[in-house]
């Protein structure tokens, strides 16, 4: 038998784990890497009301780890508690984890990384005269303390991390991918408190230094420097609130999408999380703007009673729970989706007087400007976008006919021949249409330059608005089943139909519980009569389960409609007036999300004068 297999003929006597074993076990939850030891001490410096933290890394944070702050500090009589598991000043009572408001409370980190590394604190409180110094030493972690010279706040030193687990050690990643760890975690504290200033060296070299941010310019700067200036001349500003919950930050626009999620910062409450309901929230408000594979980029921050989430689910507090799912859910996509609709061509330019213009024409490109407020006036001009009648057939066609079928003329609704401009008439966003290029693309002049709009997809998108607002005002309808399904599920998901009945009727679907662990489906949208219902009905009861609410109907129905409206849009190698040009333009301005195509592409783009000039050297 091998000797790693206990002989089953022999009882093992209960016994007590050694302080050292208890808290290096304790620490494989908390301590991962080094840079679990850095966010557990920066999220100390931070409850300590620390406005200035300096990090000193060598060899990645293995070889050594050492934070300074000016925080309050810890008294003389409390460092050696300070080393002991479950020994906090953040918490007292049970009642105190119904609402947390400070980053860190388990009090395990100090014990857990004292165990697995050299560390020693020193900390001295503002109204005392002199420091002292705690190190914890000897096989059951005795603390010694002794006098040290140190100004009001805390510095905290971890040598030689996992030095006495190997077997730890040898999981360790190159010393670059190791400080590419702590890098991004620094970054994601430092987006969280614009009020603290952070200093990072690596290895005797200074890598960042984020000054303390007082105002908006300044908060703008650090995002800028985190997140890189493309993002912020590439975002919208947030700013909502609803149902005591607020939801600030910035959103990129789908133009400018990432090929990973890279680029997403998340707060709640000033902590960073990764949360599975928010990011169903966010892939939700991007849906059918953002091209197929692609992430979107954000930074955003919500604010919610510290007594309606629970951060006590996860030893190293990335995630939360929570108390109401769905309010959450649909609280963040209706503030993103309506933001993101919100965005028209005129926004995508600033307010400038004429000699403005010309000295700042090479900013001018798609998705440069900054735009902000939104949150604040989107469901104002959502209403105004389109002139929507009751949903049916020739109300559908109708509108397809503006700009003609697939081989009919194209008629259109009434517009002035906009062409050639009073000299006092305002130009619009997109300007007016000068040419036709190869049957697909429009060029048009506007005040900064050229525009270059692909007259398919921008239709596309029009049309696509207007049929869903449209089938939206009319309501899902939905249609009996000649022959009701029974459905077997799991007596979970029987009782998740019976407590969502009211809802998943407003989605057109009509389940009736047949026994423990089956149900009936009886109605069902008209519009996916087709569909599979069978597997339709069971990932609507899985997004209930998990998310609180469903998008998968409205999906479904909005993928058909996109279909439609691809097929109903003027098609390439038409040739197009003038006018029938600048009426799409128009209607371009006014339609929500018409940046991109149903599909998520770009359907117009600028070059500015100096742009232009650039490219012919003119001037130079």
């Amino acid at each position: 038998m091998p000797e790693s297999v206990p002989d089953p003929k022999i009882r093992p006597r209960i016994h007590l784990l050694s302080q050292r074993l208890s808290n290096q076990i304790a620490a494989g939850e908390v301590v991962e890497r080094p840079a679990s030891v850095v966010k557990e001490l920066l999220e100390n410096s931070l409850d300590a009301g620390a406005d200035r933290i300096d990090i000193e890394l060598e060899k990645g944070g293995i070889k050594l780890i050492r934070i300074r702050d000016n925080g309050l500090g810890v008294e003389k009589e409390d460092l050696p508690l300070a080393l002991n598991r479950h020994a906090t000043s953040k918490i007292e009572q049970l009642d105190d984890l119904e609402c947390v408001s400070s980053l860190g409370f388990r009090g395990e980190a100090l014990a857990s990384i004292s165990s697995v590394s050299r560390l020693q604190m020193i900390s001295r409180t503002p109204e005392a005269s002199e420091a002292w110094k705690v190190e914890s030493e000897g096989r059951n972690m005795d603390a010694k303390v002794s006098p040290a010279a140190h100004p009001p706040g805390t510095n905290v030193e971890v040598r030689d991390l996992f030095f006495n687990t190997p077997a730890r050690r040898k999981f360790m990643r190159t010393e670059q991918t190791e400080y590419k760890r702590i890098d991004e975690m620094i970054k994601r504290l430092a987006l969280s408190r614009f009020d603290v200033g952070f200093n990072v060296q690596h290895n005797q070299r200074v890598v960042h230094r984020f000054e303390r941010a007082s105002n908006e310019a300044e908060i703008k700067r650090r995002v800028s420097q985190i997140t890189g200036p493309a993002f912020m001349d590439n975002s919208v500003t947030i700013d909502m609130e609803s149902s005591g919950l607020r939801l600030s930050g910035w959103v990129s626009l789908p133009t400018f999408s990432r090929s990973q999620a890279d680029l997403q910062y998340f707060y709640v409450n000033g902590r960073a999380i990764r949360d599975k309901l928010v990011s169903h929230a966010i892939k939700q408000a991007y849906r059918d703007v953002l091209y197929h594979g692609r992430h979107p980029a954000f930074v955003l921050y919500l604010e919610v009673n510290p007594a309606l989430v629970d951060v006590n689910v996860h030893p190293t507090k990335h995630e939360v729970r929570f108390r109401d799912n769905r309010l959450v859910h649909d609280f963040l996509f209706s503030a993103l989706h309506r933001s993101l609709a919100a965005v028209r061509p005129a926004d995508q330019f600033a307010t400038h007087d004429s000699d403005e213009v010309q000295e700042s024409q090479g900013n001018y490109q798609q998705g440069n400007i900054r735009y902000n407020n939104f949150g604040s006036n989107s469901a104002g001009r959502s209403s105004q976008h389109f002139d929507r009648g009751p949903l049916g057939r020739d109300t559908i066609q109708s509108h397809l006919n503006t700009y003609g079928d697939m081989s009919g003329a194209l008629p259109l609704s009434p517009q002035p021949d906009l062409t050639r401009p009073d000299d006092n008439e305002d130009i619009p966003p997109l300007g007016f249409a000068v040419a036709q290029l190869h049957g697909i693309y429009i060029l048009a002049q506007n005040a900064h330059g050229l525009v270059v709009i692909d007259m398919h997809a921008a239709h596309e998108r029009i049309t696509y608005e207007y049929m869903k607002n449209a089938i939206s005002d009319a309501g899902i309808k939905a249609q009996p089943l000649l022959v009701p399904v029974t459905l077997a599920v799991s007596e979970g998901e029987a009782d998740c139909a019976d407590e969502n009945r009211d809802a998943l009727e407003k989605l057109g679907l009509v389940l009736d519980r047949m026994g423990p662990e089956s149900i009936s489906i009886r109605q069902v949208p008209v519009i996916l009569k087709n569909a599979d219902v069978e597997q339709l009905v069971r990932d609507v009861l899985s997004d209930f389960l998990e998310h609180g609410s469903s998008d998968r109907i409205e999906t479904h129905r909005d993928e058909i409609l996109s279909t439609m409206a691809c097929h109903g849009s003027v098609r390439a190698n038409r040739q197009l007036t003038l006018p029938e040009m600048n009426s799409l333009l128009r209607d371009m301005e006014r339609t929500e999300r018409s940046g991109q195509c149903n599909h998520g592409r770009p359907t117009w783009t600028q070059m500015s004068l100096n742009d232009l000039d650039k490219l012919f050297m003119r001037g130079q």
